[in-house]
């Protein structure tokens, strides 16, 4: 790889790539150790990206692999002496709508903290799916290619996925829709 072709995938996905290990890991230290990582394999894979076709693809394969990689490690290490992740604090995310009140914007929060939560709480297999298909809106071929699996494995996981978010996240739209109707 290249330092111009280094500078060009992370101009034009460093972003995306950053957002993914972000939710991903649900921690930001974390998250940037995974994208840090995920460059450095591409640049140490170079010879297997093509730059033509779609290296956002290989780099989001790339970082899931990784996070995989450290998660079966984290594991394997905590049974053996168990260790604590350092909580890591909030993002304020302003959405730049002025039009909305501020009673609106804080319900807006609370529920995309909730679903944040929700889909933290998913167990890794379903949860990297969900951030796939959802936030970097990857088909379920490109999701199957990324990850290694069936394109079966991944409907699969999709399904039991938004079936667990929907258990989870019903009370949570139970309550804003009684807020609205008062």
């Amino acid at each position: 790889m290249t330092r111009q072709q280094l500078e060009k995938c992370i101009e034009e996905h460093g972003k995306a790539i950053y957002s993914f290990c972000r939710h991903l890991t649900g921690n930001r230290q974390e998250a940037e150790e995974l994208y840090q990582d995920t460059f450095l394999s591409a640049v140490e894979l170079s010879d297997r990206i093509d730059y033509e076709n779609n290296p956002k693809s290989y780099l989001l394969s790339v970082a899931v692999h990784i996070w995989q990689n450290r998660k079966r490690k984290f594991a394997w290490r905590k049974r053996i002496a168990d260790m604590r992740p350092m909580e890591d604090e909030k993002d304020v995310e302003g959405d730049g709508t002025a039009a909305v009140s501020p009673e609106e914007q804080i319900i807006g929060r609370e529920l995309a903290e909730a679903v944040r939560s929700a889909v933290h709480a998913l167990p890794q297999r379903l949860r990297a799916v969900v951030l796939l298909f959802y936030m970097e809106e990857l088909s379920t071929t490109q999701i199957a290619a990324v990850m290694k699996l069936p394109r079966g494995t991944v409907l699969s996981r999709l399904y039991q996925a938004r079936k667990l978010l929907k258990k989870e996240l019903e009370g949570v739209w139970d309550e804003k829709d009684d807020e609205k109707t008062e």
